[in-house]
């Protein structure tokens, strides 16, 4: 039988519904020591911005804070609770500013371990499980504490079947991701390559796509990084080259300023995806069938197991 683990249990992927693969819910990273924005720790405001997400016609989205970035795995059982939205959470790490003091004395067979454990056991002392594995690479290199994660998350990934998401910095070394994870014999079907619109080079995503790869389109609506215009030009081109069944997409709003419901200002919310960037894309031409593989079919195909 084939599944889908969520923190409140394992789901049909037919169940999942409009889902975005990469965002933050709960999470208290060390980062926050110097910049309160990233403590996203309010499970009220949580639950409110979930259940607009809901509202909008969202369903389910994954939780990518592993524990080195402040994991709050009970907290998101609450919040998927009292929200209806399916909530995956991740176990793996994120890149080595963050992930390196709990990493760098361990070898690549006890990551692994504690991953394998976290999908098939429970994580943080609960029986929660993951429901994939994070490996993160930093700004134009994968360091070696980061090649040890990827190698580990491969393992676990043999070991469970847990589909393997990462983190690219400035959407950078994705091709190196992707040869470092096909080299362990993770197949291309269960990898998702993330962060990828921080640098939109054509010749860039296509070789990654050529593999067999899905891409994470997820800074939706950060239009420090790049204009939603030139995402949306991109991404209806990859539709019409014939790639629209490897795309993702996401926002990955991983700051308080970016939610409402924390009150700060204007932030464009969960919903921005699903009330602005996805009637542009109709606008551009995107067909339903091709929206419902964005935002839908495609994430249910990334997340299933079994």
């Amino acid at each position: 039988m084939t599944f889908i683990r969520t923190v409140c249990g394992d789901i049909y992927p037919s169940a999942l519904g409009v889902c975005y693969p990469h965002e933050h819910v709960l999470c208290s990273p060390p980062a926050t020591v110097k910049d309160r924005d990233l403590e996203m720790d309010s499970e009220a405001a949580a639950i409110q911005e979930l259940t607009w997400f809901h509202q909008a016609g969202g369903r389910a989205l994954v939780e990518l804070s592993p524990a080195d970035y402040g994991r709050n795995a009970a907290g998101l059982v609450r919040v998927s609770q009292a929200t209806g939205v399916h909530i995956v959470c991740v176990t793996g790490h994120h890149k080595a500013a963050f992930s390196s003091p709990w990493v760098h004395d361990k070898s690549i067979g006890e990551l692994a371990d504690r991953f394998t454990r976290d999908v098939t056991e429970g994580l943080d002392g609960t029986s929660i499980k993951a429901g994939a594995i994070k490996a993160a690479s930093s700004l134009n290199v994968i360091e070696l504490d980061e090649e040890k994660v990827f190698r580990a998350a491969a393992y676990a990934h043999r070991l469970t079947g847990a589909p393997l998401t990462t983190h690219t910095e400035a959407g950078t070394m994705g091709l190196e991701q992707i040869a470092l994870l096909l080299a362990e014999g993770v197949e291309p079907r269960h990898i998702t390559i993330g962060h990828v619109d921080r640098k939109l080079e054509w010749d860039y995503h296509v070789a990654m796509l050529k593999t067999g790869v899905t891409l994470s389109y997820d800074q939706i609506s950060k239009e420090k990084y790049v204009p939603d215009s030139q995402r949306v030009d991109f991404i209806v081109r990859l539709v019409k080259a014939g790639f629209g069944q490897q795309i993702v997409l996401g926002g990955d709003l991983a700051r308080k300023s970016y939610w409402p419901s924390y009150g700060t200002g204007g932030g464009p919310g969960l919903t921005y995806i699903l009330w602005r960037f996805v009637p542009w894309l109709r606008s551009e031409g995107v067909r339903e069938e091709a929206i419902q593989d964005l935002l839908v079919n495609n994430p249910a195909r990334i997340l299933t197991m079994g």
